[in-house]
């Protein structure tokens, strides 16, 4: 008789969940492209405030302008639902003497949500979104980036650059300039093309994840790598020696100088590896 309740009770258990199933309304998505281009000189500043989720990809380009291509993703239960939350979604720009902003907007955002749509609906506040950036700057400009999810391209790109995201799979080619990044969760790989790259110093962590870097040799860096808890540093990269003579490289800690030691690169990971390799050995 025990069994036979038990069963009764998964039974009728099983049955409230498929019937809570069958309830559950449905999402849809829709995707929409919203483009833009502005006049931007060189040596001016752009900052991204990027969606909860999407990638951002920077490219730099000749051109004396930016190009913003944005794909768009949201979700909700109906048409006339999408229809309404379309028309709060996407971007705007900010723009000023020497800088411009590129701020996601969306259901993410109560604040800009009042000031467009007083009466937007509390049902439709933070459906899933997703808007993933395709943006082109002039090559020598200063770049500052905050991301949620999603992956992180930059590359040609030559001027002072400030980095966070949530999390994100990133990689970055570097062509002179300064850079401080940090990365919550996930992976990066930075690549260093040139031994004559024109940098002025590089500072980026990771908190939980890998990071891979590409270095050129003939490198000219004081150059300083650590995994603060878990992991091991594996190197690959023959052109380091030991700043301080009695000071051995480890799995955890490499203090180094290569070359004329000019240029300050410092690269952390929380909970992860590094791998450190030399460009055209491998890689």
């Amino acid at each position: 008789m025990k069994y036979k309740n038990t069963f009764v009770l998964a039974a009728v258990i099983l049955a409230f969940a498929f019937a809570a199933h069958a309830q559950t309304p449905s999402l849809i998505k829709r995707t929409t492209y919203k483009n833009d281009r502005l006049e931007f000189g060189a040596g001016g500043t752009l900052s991204v405030i990027g969606a909860p989720n999407g990638s951002i990809r920077i490219e730099g380009w000749s051109n004396r302008e930016i190009e913003i291509s944005a794909e768009i993703e949201i979700t909700a239960q109906t048409e006339a639902d999408l229809d309404r939350i379309s028309k709060v979604t996407g971007f705007i720009t900010e723009e000023s003497l020497g800088r411009t902003g590129i701020v996601s907007v969306g259901t993410h955002d109560k604040k800009y949500l009042k000031s467009v749509d007083k009466k937007f609906p509390k049902t439709l506040l933070g459906l899933p979104l997703k808007i993933d950036y395709v943006i082109k700057v002039p090559r020598y400009c200063d770049l500052q980036i905050d991301g949620g999810r999603g992956d992180l391209r930059i590359a040609g790109v030559e001027g002072n650059m400030k980095i966070n995201f949530l999390e994100s799979d990133a990689r970055m080619d570097l062509v002179g300039g300064g850079v401080l990044a940090t990365i919550g969760k996930g992976n990066l790989e930075l690549t260093i093309p040139t031994r004559s790259w024109r940098g002025a110093f590089a500072d980026i962590q990771v908190a939980s994840g890998n990071m891979v870097l590409n270095l050129p040799s003939g490198l000219n860096a004081e150059f300083d790598a650590l995994i603060l808890r878990t992991g091991k540093i594996e190197n690959e990269f023959a052109g380091f020696k030991p700043r301080s003579r009695k000071a051995d490289f480890t799995e955890k800690s490499i203090a180094a100088k290569a070359g004329s030691g000019s240029t300050p690169l410092k690269f952390t990971v929380g909970d992860g590896n590094m791998k450190i390799r030399e460009i055209g050995k491998g890689t």
